[in-house]
C-alpha cells in the first residue's frame, strides 16, 4: 500500500463521494477511481459500494479508514521529527491530556522551554486515560497526562505538583447549593453525570460499595458538555473544581465532596521510548523527582 493512496482513500471516505474527493485532491475522477480499484485488488476485498452518487464504506472499508488514520498520523509525526532533527530551535511535541486546571504546570514549562526553542509547535489531544495510553502505545503521542497512577511496567512518569478536587456542579437553585460541601447521602436518589473513568476508578475510592446506590443518568468524557447537561436540567455533574463555569451569570455552582476526593496528575511516557531531539530536550528540562 502506498501512503499517497491511503491519503486518497481517507479523503474519499470523508467526502462521501469520489466526485467530491477528486475536486479536493485536484485529480481527475477516473484516475482516482482507478487508484481505489487498485487498492481493493491489492487488499482482496471491497472497500465501498456506490449508492445514489454517494459511497458507503463496507466493514473492511471502515477498518481501513481507522487504520489509515493511525498510519498517516504516525507517518506525519515521523516526517515532522526528521525534518527538524537537526534544528533544535523548534520541532513538534505531541501530548495527550486529561481535563484539569493543573495542566497549567505543564503549559508553564512549555512556555519557558519555548523561550529557548522559538520554533516549538505543541499539539494537544484531550482525552481520558484509556484514549491517552492507547495513542501512546501506537506511537502517536510523545507524552500523556493522566489522572490515575500509571502502569509502572509500561511507563515512566513525573508527578505534577498538584491534585484535582472533586465536587458537584449543579444549578444555583438546587437545594444542595445551600450546602458548603456535599456528602454521599446528598447524592443518593439524584440523577448524576460523570466520566466513565471516574465511575470506574475514582468514586469507588470515595464511597466503596455505596457506588451501587448512586444513580448515574449518563456519562460524559468532556466536562464542558457535562455542564451543558446540568444547565438543561438533566442532572448534576461530578467533576473537578475549576473546569465548569460557575460564575454568577452561568446559573451553576460547585460544591466539593465531603470527605474530600482528590486525583493526582502524572506526566507519563513509554519506557524505552526513543524521542525526537526536541522532545528529549523538553523531558530533560523537567524535574524528574517522583
Amino acid at each position: 500500500m502506498e501512503i499517497r493512496v491511503l491519503r486518497y482513500f481517507l479523503v474519499v471516505a470523508r467526502e462521501g463521494s469520489i466526485t467530491g474527493a477528486s475536486k479536493v485532491l485536484h485529480i481527475s475522477q477516473p484516475a482516482l477511481s482507478k487508484q481505489l480499484k487498485d487498492l481493493e485488488n491489492e487488499l482482496g476485498t471491497r472497500l465501498y459500494v456506490r449508492t445514489n452518487y454517494r459511497i458507503r464504506l463496507t466493514e473492511a472499508g471502515r477498518l481501513l479508514r481507522r487504520r489509515s488514520e493511525d498510519i498517516l498520523s504516525l507517518t506525519d509525526k515521523t516526517l515532522d521529527e526528521f525534518r527538524t532533527w537537526n534544528d533544535l530551535t523548534g520541532g513538534d511535541i505531541r501530548l495527550g491530556c486529561a481535563e484539569s486546571c493543573h495542566i497549567r504546570f505543564l503549559t508553564d514549562a512549555l512556555k519557558a522551554f519555548r523561550n529557548d526553542h522559538p520554533g516549538l509547535r505543541i499539539h494537544i489531544t484531550s482525552g481520558d486515560t484509556m484514549l491517552t495510553t492507547e495513542r501512546l502505545e501506537r506511537g502517536l503521542l510523545d507524552f500523556g497526562i493522566i489522572v490515575e497512577p500509571p502502569d509502572l511496567s509500561k511507563y515512566n512518569y513525573v508527578k505534577l505538583p498538584a491534585a484535582d478536587t472533586w465536587g458537584l456542579v449543579m444549578l444555583s437553585t438546587d437545594p444542595l447549593a445551600k450546602k458548603e460541601k456535599v456528602r454521599f447521602e446528598d447524592l443518593c436518589g439524584i440523577p448524576l453525570f460523570a466520566s466513565p473513568q471516574s465511575i470506574r476508578a475514582d468514586f469507588p475510592r470515595w464511597c466503596g460499595e455505596g457506588l451501587d446506590r448512586l444513580h448515574f443518568a449518563g456519562t460524559v468524557n468532556l466536562f464542558y458538555n457535562g455542564s451543558v447537561c446540568v444547565k438543561s436540567g438533566l442532572g448534576c455533574l461530578l467533576t473537578f473544581e475549576y473546569l465548569a463555569d460557575v460564575s454568577p451569570e452561568s446559573g451553576l455552582c460547585f460544591r466539593p465532596l465531603d470527605p474530600p476526593l482528590r486525583s493526582q496528575l502524572y506526566l507519563i511516557w513509554k519506557k524505552y521510548q526513543v524521542f525526537s531531539p526536541i522532545a528529549e530536550l523538553f523531558l530533560r528540562s523537567l524535574s524528574l523527582d517522583k
